[in-house]
């Protein structure tokens, strides 16, 4: 079994240790881009343009299933993705966990970058899955890119600004960039308050994992043998992880095996 994940950085790291630890034993591409990061600030239209290049380059090492890690690239680029790779292989995109989170009650934040706060997409999103629920958006700014880079006082200032704009009340918070899931907990720790129910936290990594394994015929095998190969793209060429991934615990948890051309 061979599991593709793409994004512009290593914001696709959360989805991919989900993928890792419900099976140690899949095979596992990684297509990022460095040479046209950010994909944020890019034209919808150049987003689509780079987001297809970077899948080509993993469908060109025939995965089972492509995850697009990344909630930019799914808002902008899901529909030329998947009539670029569907139906041989299926593309399954990133979005905000905000039905499970508007499921539970109570007021609800949604943490996403300043792009995505807002805009129809995610507008629409609240509209449908979040009915008599309270709902905060909160615009994060400068944390995708602190994260990106592991600048750890870029984070610090990043994660207190967004905590400044949640409202006292929110009983559960929306992790709405894939980035946000790789510093959770201090997410939590500076919007915990004092005295109040513990802070419920929603992203979209292991529901995604999960859901690529359905859409294969597979199931989860914690417990199989940890040998699944790592293969990592950097604009379509073979490389490495980019050096700020092993800062975060799941980016540690990868290079474990060697590159499927090892095994070939």
């Amino acid at each position: 079994m061979k599991i593709a994940l793409m994004d512009s950085g290593i914001g696709l790291l959360a989805a991919t240790a989900a993928v890792r630890r419900l099976r140690p034993d899949a095979d596992l591409v990684l297509s990022l881009d460095p040479d046209g990061m950010p994909w944020g600030p890019r034209t919808p239209e150049d987003l689509t343009r780079r987001a297809v290049a970077v899948a080509e380059a993993a469908a060109a090492l025939r995965p089972d299933v492509l995850i697009v890690g990344c909630n930019t690239a799914t808002v902008h680029a899901l529909p030329a993705l998947r009539a670029h790779c569907e139906p041989g292989i299926p593309v399954i995109g990133t979005v905000p966990a905000i039905k499970p989170a508007s499921a539970g009650g109570g007021h609800v934040a949604i943490w996403a970058t300043p792009a995505t706060t807002g805009s129809p997409y995610q507008r629409n999103l609240i509209a449908e899955f979040a009915h008599g629920v309270q709902v905060t958006e909160v615009p994060c700014w400068g944390l995708a890119e602190a994260v990106e880079h592991a600048d750890e006082r870029a984070i610090a200032t990043a994660v207190a600004a967004a905590a400044e704009l949640t409202p006292a009340d929110v009983t559960t918070l929306v992790l709405g960039c894939t980035h946000y899931e790789l510093v959770a907990e201090r997410i939590r720790a500076a919007v915990q308050r004092p005295g109040a129910a513990p802070l419920v936290l929603h992203g979209s990594a292991g529901a995604v994992a999960a859901q690529a394994l359905r859409r294969i015929g597979e199931h989860p095998a914690p417990d199989a043998p940890a040998d699944g190969a790592l293969t990592v793209l950097l604009s379509g060429r073979e490389g490495g992880l980019p050096a700020p991934a092993l800062h975060y615990a799941e980016g540690r948890l990868l290079p474990a095996t060697g590159p499927l051309a090892d095994r070939m």
